[in-house]
Parts: C-alpha cells; structure tokens; sequence
C-alpha cells in the first residue's frame, strides 16, 4: 500500500465528490418512519436512496460483474445492495444507513437540519455524520484499493433506511437476501462513534435499549387546583414516585438488579486506557449548563456508566401544558417517554418484562398507571475477540491514517444490525468505527461531519480489506 497514494485518492474523491453530495444530502429531510409515518407519501426516502444508487452506480461502473440494487419488500423501507467481486472465497460485509433522525430544537443561528452548512472542516446538518457518509467511505476505500490494483475479498454493501426506529425492517431484508449476503467472515459498520479526532477509535460494544409511554391519570378531567389539591394527588407527584421505582432520584443509578450484569475485566481495562487517553474530555465533551456537574468526578466510571451500567433518560412528556398556558388546574394525567439503555449482554425482552412489572404492580394511590411499549426491545451488541491479523491490521491502519495508536471503547448508542449479525454470523470478525466524535451531536441540534476525520476512516477500511484477504488461513 502506498500510504501517500492513498491518501492522495480519498482526500481528492471525498473533496470533489463526497462533500458536495452529502451537502445536498442532507437539504433532504428522510425521516425515519418512527418520525415519519408517511415517509413513502411523502418520497423523501426515495430521493435520498436514489440520490445514493446514482453516485455509487457511477463508482461500479467500470468494476466488471458489479452490480446495484436498491431492493424493496412491500411495505417496507427500501436498502441498497452493492455487490463487488473480489479475490478468494471469503466475503466481507459493510454496513451503513441513510435515514435520518428528527428536527430537534436548538440550532443556532444559521444552522438547520436540513440546512447544510460548511464551517472550516465540518459539514453540518442533520444526517452527514448519522450515517450518510458510510456509503461513500465505504465505496472510496475499494475505489482506492483498485486505483493501486490492490486486491480484496467480494464484498457486500448494505444500506438501510430504517436504523433510527430501530431496524424493524432489516431482519426482513437480511433473510430475503441471505444468499446474495453470504457468509461474511469480516463485518465493517460504519455507524459508531470515535472519542476523539485524533486517532482511530473501534467500538467494543454496544448497550440495548427500550423503550415506553408511562401514564398516570388520577382525574378525567382537569379541575380547579383551589378546589382539588389537598384531596386529589398530583399525577405527577405519582408519576415522580413510580419513575423512581426504577431510578434512585439523588444518584441517577437503576434500582433494578435484573438490569445490571457483571462488567467483563478486558472492558473494564480498556475504559481505564480510554480515560487515560481523553481526560477530562470524558465529560466535558458536553454542553453543561450553569454549574451542572457530571455523575461522577471517576472518568473510569463515567465510562462504564455509559456503555456497561443500564441508564433511564424520560425523553418527553405530555399532559403537561405550556407555562404560558397553564391554567390553575389540577392535571388530569402525567405521561412520560422512558428511554433505558442496557448493558450489552443483557437480554433486552427480560428486562423490559421486569420493568412493566415494577411499573405497574400496586399503583400509588391506587391512580390508573399504565405502560405502553413504543416498539420491540432491541438487544445490545459484545465484540468477539479480535483475531491477531485484525488487531495487527488495526493498529497499522491507526497509525498510516492518523499517526497515533488504535484505542477502544464501548459506546452507549444501539446499532440493532450489530446484535442480528452477531448472532447470525458467530464466527465473524467486527469493525465497528466512525465519524461522531466530541461535540458532534448526532441527534439533536448542530451535527455536524469532521471531515478529515471521515478521510481518515476511508483510509483505514482500505488497509483492513487490503489485510483480510491476505490474513493467515484459519485451520480446524
């Protein structure tokens, strides 16, 4: 490999190419069909599908035997599927998604969703980073490989568009293409995180979640607070008590035993290295207000509660109105959206099984409490071992691209893929990166690309295609 000549390659094609069409990308506003129940009314989904199938149809053109589709099940978002020839018998599988996550309040001025804007290296706007790049950064690193006539295993991409509400559709899609999907025995997502820009971070694991609507009514209607209170209970009140049945409300730490498991020892060191390596970054990285301080002054673990320790975020409310707007009136019900993050090895259908229990097993005050799930549980995700060729292909590809170390860690966020594939393919090996990094915000207001850091990730997937093919042969 020539590093120079490499780099030379993706820093020109993502330059002249990439850029521009993720910046028109993201002026699409596909919102995943969580967020946007007539996506296929409204077409958004397809524009940005066909957006993608037309630059990659251009990249395969004159790769023989290659071939697009973009593959549609009924009454299901639609994937891309991108066969590439290559040498040998194994296959490797790369990963991606082109839908997109909501609105969400709080860009500043200037700055939108779907609003692409360029500020010195970043691309910003709503998608770039989650997962619009991986496409791109998947077809760049082979276009590379082949400008220097560099061989590779077949390889397989798939995009989805419908990762954001939690990959309901891909199960279909994985069982309808199996054959064309094969047996890969290298699987690269390009849909994780990084710690920071300054070297290449691979992703260990991957905490499940669920998610639900917790209800408490106590009235059918609102009445007078002067006449009520003091003889009606609050909703809220009670909806604060049963909230707390899972979560300690001085600590933030889940009551549950059945949602803790025992945190592996590799995990725990790698999130010892990690600390080391990011400081006070562990935290910092966000957006504090006032003088709000984090969990825990232990960047260990801090760590470990985000990518080991289940974790409860309410994520919306209603019955609430707006203060302007509120009235003395004793409400008749409090919702709340609850969002628990599991650890990665937990079974993510027991624990919410143990959670609809503690929730509505005796109801304080005997008020109507109700729990209405929002979607399937989806199961967190534990790297297997990395086989030597990887580990050393890792660490010469951090090194080439960013001058510095590999470094490892878990991430909180889910990538329901991750657990399928895990399962289906126990014998794999995984390549789990990406793009978002301190800062970046994927999902709320002000996301934004680090391009260089999308670059130098092009690069290292080129040099870890280059080292499977050539990995020593595995034996009985």
């Amino acid at each position: 490999m020539d590093q120079a000549r490499l780099r030379k390659f993706v820093h020109g094609l993502w330059d002249d190419e990439v850029v521009p069409t993720l910046f028109e990308y993201i002026r699409i506003p596909n919102k995943s069909p969580a967020f946007d129940p007539d996506w296929a009314r409204h077409g958004y989904m397809d524009d940005a599908v066909a957006m993608f199938a037309r630059w990659a149809e251009g990249k395969i053109a004159a790769i023989p035997g290659a071939r697009l589709d973009v593959v549609r099940l009924d009454g299901r978002t639609p994937v891309i599927l991108i066969e590439i020839p290559g040498e040998g018998n194994d296959r490797v599988l790369l990963y991606g998604h082109l839908d997109k996550q909501p609105e969400m309040t709080g860009w500043a001025e200037g700055y939108g969703p779907w609003t692409p804007v360029i500020r010195g290296e970043r691309l910003y706007g709503r998608g770039g980073a989650d997962d619009g790049y991986a496409l791109f950064g998947a077809l760049a690193a082979i276009g590379a490989l082949r400008e220097q006539g560099i061989s590779h295993a077949p390889a397989v991409i798939l995009i989805e568009a419908c990762e954001e509400s939690g990959s309901y559709d891909l199960p279909y899609y994985v069982e309808h293409l199996a054959a064309r999907i094969g047996h890969p025995s290298l699987v690269i997502c390009l849909d994780s995180g990084c710690g920071n820009y300054d070297q290449l971070w691979l992703t260990t694991s991957l905490r499940g979640m669920f998610a639900g609507t917790l209800t408490v009514r106590v009235l059918e209607e609102g009445v007078h607070s002067g006449d009520a209170s003091g003889i009606v209970p609050s909703s809220f009140r009670l909806l604060r008590q049963v909230v707390s049945r899972i979560e300690d409300e001085v600590t933030g730490e889940i009551r549950l035993p059945e949602l803790h498991v025992q945190i592996p020892p590799q995990r725990i060191e790698q999130a010892k290295r990690a600390a080391a390596a990011l400081g006070e970054q562990v935290s910092a990285k966000f957006p504090f207000a006032g003088g709000t301080q984090p969990m825990s002054r232990d960047l260990v673990q801090l760590i470990l509660n985000r990518t080991w320790r289940p974790q409860l975020a309410v994520t919306g409310m209603a019955g609430l109105p707006d203060p302007a707007n509120a009235g003395n009136v004793l409400l008749p019900y409090s919702t709340a959206k609850l969002s628990l993050r599991l650890p990665p090895t937990l079974k993510a259908a027991e624990a919410a099984r143990a959670v609809r229990r503690l929730i509505e097993q005796d109801p304080p005050a005997g008020a109507d409490v109700s729990f209405q799930p929002a979607g399937d549980p989806n199961d967190g995700w534990h790297a297997p071992t990395e086989a030597p060729w990887l580990q050393a292909a890792l660490e010469r590809a951090s090194q080439a691209a960013f001058g510095r170390p590999a470094a490892y860690m878990g991430e909180g966020g889910s990538i329901p893929f991750m657990a399928m594939l895990g399962a289906r393919f126990p014998e794999a090996q995984f390549v789990i990166t990406g793009v978002l990094g301190p800062h970046s915000n994927a999902h709320g207001p002000n996301e934004f690309l680090d391009i260089p850091t999308g670059k130098k990730v092009t690069e290292v997937i080129a040099h870890v295609l280059a080292d499977h093919l050539q990995r020593p042969a595995v034996t009985a």
